[in-house]
């Protein structure tokens, strides 16, 4: 059998890790999207905005699945190797995806409903836990010397274009479905399709090898004759609090901005502002396709200036820009407005950019994907998963809709204090670790 090059199985790596993060992000948008169709189904109320605090609450509580996933997968990843855990997750990934597609709504079988719901969730939930950090990992081992940033920024490139597909299939839904259609069918048709991403992301992860380093670390054991060191989380969280207080502090700040704009947002304007959702919708699928080309833009760019130096400003700039643009939008509730708030998303492509390798990196290669994982996992359940419900609760508990900004800011301090708590061993960019 003829040797691919190197180039080619760079392609193919690209391709394969980041096709799982695009499912996993495709599935949470559509719900965000379709969330007031889905309260309707499974937990009808008289009051909508309960209906949606039901619906958004299993969006959250599903997330309390994603650390154990990623503390299963990711220790099964740094000791039997990336590609084996990566090709497990995008099947049990596309199942719980699957599923949010078939099953009967309230209606049909009562209080099982809801209940099943949950469970398609956790499925999904528990399946991408390991997803970020095995992936991530995956991409800047294989990156050439100085390119780890452009090359982990390809997880977030797969993120914004599942953003945009989520809500491209949500209009396209809408503009040609009647309401009664969308309600029986119509909302389904995302997650069935969603299926189909199993074998494709299957056949592609089998096609490639094992990371390079991972492979090294392996090959310089058996030259010992010493089998690779295994890590107790004990020992993950004694030897490297540092870089797990950074990684969860840093994925805390870009998820919770994350959700707040892809899934919480449009549902607040329309139940809330009374604007067209289908507006929202559109705001969010230009966004984020101008986010994947951004998110490269950043990311080469910390290969050259540093990950700090990108990461900062962006947060600080965003902040400022989102008190502005809610306070506008909620005085003057117009689609205009709307708009210029989802616009300034464009600057999370400076903060999405270095995350990848930012988090990956600073781990040795040994704990690399379990701390990865482990802590985006801890930071999506609290910061982002329940970010949507969070923010509905406090603009209904405080009667102000401009609550959000202050959520906004609490995450953003703890990113910039995650930062603050972890200095590199070389000025301006991320050394690699020891192995």
């Amino acid at each position: 059998m003829q040797k691919i090059s190197d180039a080619e199985m760079r392609r193919r790596v690209i391709v394969s890790s980041t096709i799982g993060n695009a499912l996993e992000w495709f599935d949470f948008t559509v719900f965000g999207l379709f969330a007031g169709v889905i309260g309707k189904l499974f937990f009808p109320a008289n009051d909508p905005t309960s209906s949606l605090l039901l619906t958004f609450a299993t969006f959250g509580i599903a997330f309390a699945a994603r650390p154990l996933g990623g503390l299963v997968f990711g220790l099964y990843a740094d000791r039997h190797g990336r590609k084996k855990a990566l090709v497990v997750m995008i099947t049990l990934m596309a199942i719980g995806t699957g599923l949010l597609g078939v099953l009967p709504t309230y209606a049909a079988i009562g209080v099982a409903a809801p209940l099943l719901l949950l469970l398609a969730r956790l499925i999904q939930g528990f399946s991408a836990g390991g997803e970020f950090g095995s992936a991530s990992a995956l991409l800047i081992e294989f990156a050439p010397p100085g390119m780890r940033g452009f090359y982990g920024a390809f997880q977030m490139v797969s993120q914004s274009l599942a953003f945009a597909l989520g809500a491209a299939m949500a209009i396209t839904l809408n503009a040609n479905l009647s309401p009664e259609a969308f309600a029986s069918w119509g909302w389904r048709v995302p997650f069935i399709l969603g299926i189909l991403i199993g074998p494709i992301g299957y056949y592609l992860r089998r096609k490639v090898d094992e990371s390079p380093e991972f492979q090294a670390y392996l090959a310089e054991h058996a030259k010992a004759a010493a089998p690779p060191r295994k890590t107790t989380l004990g020992q993950l969280f004694t030897e490297h609090p540092r870089e797990l207080l950074a990684s969860f502090c840093l994925i805390a700040a870009g998820t919770a901005i994350n959700y707040v704009g892809a899934v919480f947002l449009p549902a607040f304007a329309a139940t809330e502002l009374k604007l067209p959702l289908i507006s929202a919708q559109y705001g969010l699928m230009f966004m984020s396709l101008a986010n994947a080309a951004l998110v490269l833009v950043f990311g080469l760019l910390s290969d050259k200036i540093g990950r700090r130096a990108v990461i900062v400003p962006a947060l600080i700039v965003y902040c400022i820009l989102y008190f502005v643009m809610l306070k506008r939008l909620v005085a003057e509730p117009t689609v205009a407005h709307l708009w210029q708030l989802q616009g300034i998303g464009v600057l999370l492509g400076a903060l999405a950019g270095p995350m990848p390798a930012f988090m990956t990196e600073i781990f040795p290669v040994r704990v690399r994907s379990t701390g990865a994982s482990l802590m985006y996992n801890f930071a999506v359940m609290l910061f982002g998963g329940l970010a949507p419900f969070i923010n509905t609760w406090l603009v209904q508990t405080t009667g102000d809709k401009t609550a959000p900004v202050y959520y906004i800011f609490f995450a953003a301090a703890v990113g910039l204090i995650g930062l603050a708590a972890y200095r590199p061993a070389a000025p301006g960019l991320i050394a690699a670790p020891a192995r």
